[in-house]
C-alpha cells in the first residue's frame, strides 16, 4: 500500500537520464562489435529467447530429427551456450564500464564540493576575522558612551 502512494507521489516526476552516460552510449554506438554483442545480449536475455527455445526443442525432439541421447543437438546447444557466456561477459564489463563512468563523474564532483567548501571556509573565516574586529572596533566606543 506504501509503495503505490509513493508511486502516485513521485509519478509526474520524469527521470532524466544521467549526460555522462549518455555520453558513454554514444561513444559505444560508434563501434559495430559493440552494437552487434549489445543487440545479442538484448535478445539472449529476454522472453522471446526462452519461447524459441522451448519451440525449437519442441520440435527437434517431437518430430524425431535425431534419435536419443540427442548428440546433434547437444552439441549445438553446447557451442550456444559457449558463445552466450561471452556474450554475457560482454555485458558484464559494459556494465562495470558504466558504473566507472558514473565513479569518475561522482569523483569529480567530490572534488569540486569539496574545493568550494574550502572557499566557504576561508569566507566564513574571514567574515568572522572582519567581525571580530568591528566588535574590537566598536566595544570600547559602546562601553565608553
Amino acid at each position: 500500500m506504501e509503495q503505490s502512494v509513493l508511486l502516485q507521489r513521485v509519478a509526474h516526476i520524469s527521470p532524466q537520464p544521467n549526460p555522462v552516460l549518455v555520453e558513454h552510449a554514444k561513444q559505444r554506438a560508434e563501434s559495430v562489435e559493440n552494437r552487434i554483442a549489445d543487440q545479442i545480449t538484448t535478445f539472449a536475455g529476454s522472453m522471446r529467447f526462452v519461447y524459441i527455445h522451448i519451440l525449437w526443442f519442441s520440435c527437434w525432439i517431437g518430430f524425431g530429427v535425431e534419435k536419443y541421447p540427442y548428440g546433434l543437438l547437444t552439441m549445438i546447444v553446447s557451442l550456444e551456450a559457449i558463445f552466450l557466456s561471452t556474450f554475457v561477459m560482454i555485458s558484464q564489463n559494459r556494465a562495470d564500464a558504466k558504473r566507472q563512468v558514473i565513479a569518475d563523474q561522482q569523483w569529480q564532483t567530490v572534488k569540486e564540493e569539496d574545493k568550494q567548501n574550502q572557499e566557504l571556509l576561508t569566507l566564513s573565516n574571514q567574515i568572522l576575522e572582519l567581525t571580530k574586529a568591528i566588535h574590537a572596533y566598536t566595544s570600547p566606543r559602546s562601553e565608553g558612551a
